[in-house]
């Protein structure tokens, strides 16, 4: 060590210190790497977000088609037959404390309206509201014992969109697309269709990204004409000029995220332009199912103004999926109350008008997967944001319920003509087995093979989850 022009000596005392010191700067500086704390180092390229993964460990699934039915179905008529509400009709419900319903006017214990019988070589018992779905009972998985924590359905979408009662958080489809990137690099890894009469309470949080890149967020494809707006390029515009000019802007935005290595939203930001420009030709071909054969559309209820919009929905999920993308999530019902599955009023007239439009297209997607292969690869999710009350609203509605209800699931390694789990003796709460919506969460991410404790991202000075710290793996319906 020189001082000046002389070599200048330190005493023992302060080598060691200088030493201790210099030990401490590498600890810490590696401590603030892990918790990324510390600036990226340059990259001299811009890797797709979206690239492949490999899952944890081998996926029974590589794609996910989610069926909201917002609104929230009631699980005593469709899926879970309660015969005790037919011997206790108008009764009080008694024996369950204080009930807890979400716009007034609570009555009697109300039986179902539609009667249930068996399908299938396992038995299952189906109301006579989806005779289309329950003609393919041997491939579905029932879980009767789901609760959730709201009863309002913002919070309540929230939470099975994204593992959180309150917005702000990445959807599921953002999780996963996040820890598997997509096949297809022409087409968004993340699709949403909303039904014709508006979107879910909440909006676009539903299936935004979080705290995450905005690469991982959900896009809106429209069932009819484009699917995304303004997805041509203006009149005049040849494709050698947009080429040129998506270079430049490439090349403007490689500058500036050079310079600012810590922005992890700008790879995001460059790579979205680029599928953008290949979206306008492959987007068109994916959803473009006037190239289906006639059997096929008549399968998914094209034929059949009440079936025609659902169904061709049902149709562009499999169009999509068998493309490679990764997750793609159709919702029936919109707006408020009768417009979505929200039964206040009547739950005859509004289930039985819900039922018709998706009973058929579903079934028919499930029949479609399976003749082409792909219901062994395809996780088939059925679900509402929560169930309804077996007392009845108004006389002849139901309000509210998320203290008992069903989901079903369907393919991707899951084991068909099973059932999970029960509600007591009404449907109003799950009692046997109850099965929790983290849990849901975690059981998608296992047959996609990833583990739900293991698939983080960091943010806010800790490792995030689609599961937050709760989550367990239903291996009862795993094949």
């Amino acid at each position: 060590m020189t001082h000046g022009r002389f070599p200048r000596f330190c005493s023992r005392r302060e080598l060691l210190w200088r030493c201790g010191a210099g030990v401490a700067g590498v600890a810490l500086a590696h401590l603030m790497s892990r918790e990324r704390l510390l600036a990226a180092p340059a990259r001299t390229d811009t890797p797709s977000p979206l690239a492949p993964r490999d899952p944890h460990f081998p996926a029974t699934a590589k794609a996910v088609i989610s069926i909201f039915c917002y609104g929230g179905v009631s699980q005593v008529d469709t899926f879970d037959p309660k015969p005790e509400l037919l011997r206790r009709q108008g009764e009080a419900m008694k024996g369950k404390g204080e009930v807890v319903v979400s716009q007034g006017h609570p009555g009697g214990l109300m039986p179902s309206p539609w009667e249930f019988r068996k399908y299938g070589q396992c038995g299952m018992d189906v109301s006579s509201l989806f005779p289309h779905v329950g003609g393919m009972v041997d491939d579905i998985a029932f879980v009767r014992s789901m609760y959730a924590r709201s009863n309002d359905h913002a919070p309540a979408l929230f939470e099975m969109n994204t593992g959180s009662v309150l917005p702000g958080h990445p959807s599921m489809g953002s999780w996963v697309t996040y820890g598997l990137g997509t096949e297809n690099q022409n087409l968004p890894a993340f699709i949403v269709f909303t039904d014709p009469r508006g979107g879910p309470i909440g909006g676009a949080p539903n299936w935004g990204n979080g705290y995450m890149p905005a690469a991982y967020q959900g896009t809106q494809f429209r069932s009819m004409g484009d699917p995304i707006v303004d997805l041509k390029p203006p009149e005049g515009m040849s494709p050698a000029r947009q080429r040129r000019m998506l270079d430049y802007l490439a090349r403007l935005n490689e500058v500036h995220r050079r310079r600012n290595p810590e922005d992890t939203e700008l790879s995001a930001r460059i790579a979205s332009y680029e599928l953008a420009y290949r979206m306008q030709t492959h987007a068109l071909d994916a959803v473009g199912v006037e190239s289906e054969s006639a059997a096929t559309k008549k399968l998914y209820g094209l034929d059949e103004p009440v079936t025609e919009y659902f169904g061709r929905q049902c149709l562009m999920a499999r169009r999509l999926v068998e493309r490679g993308v990764r997750f793609v999530q159709l919702y029936s019902g919109g707006g408020n109350f009768q417009a979505s599955w929200d039964a206040h009023w009547d739950i005859e007239e509004n289930h039985g008008l819900h039922a018709r439009e998706t009973d058929q297209p579903i079934a028919g997607l499930l029949r479609d997967l399976k003749s082409r292969g792909l219901l062994d690869s395809t996780l088939v999710l059925w679900h509402g944001e929560f169930g309804r009350m077996p007392i009845s609203q108004r006389m002849t509605g139901r309000d509210h319920n998320p203290y008992g209800f069903t989901v079903w699931m369907a393919g991707g390694g899951v084991k068909g003509g099973t059932v999970v789990g029960a509600t007591d003796e009404y449907g109003y709460r799950a009692e046997e087995n109850r099965k929790s919506v983290h849990d849901l969460h975690a059981t998608m991410l296992h047959l996609l093979g990833m583990d739900h404790e293991k698939l983080t991202w960091f943010h806010n000075g800790r490792n995030m989850r689609l599961t937050d710290v709760h989550g367990v793996v239903m291996k009862e319906i795993l094949r």
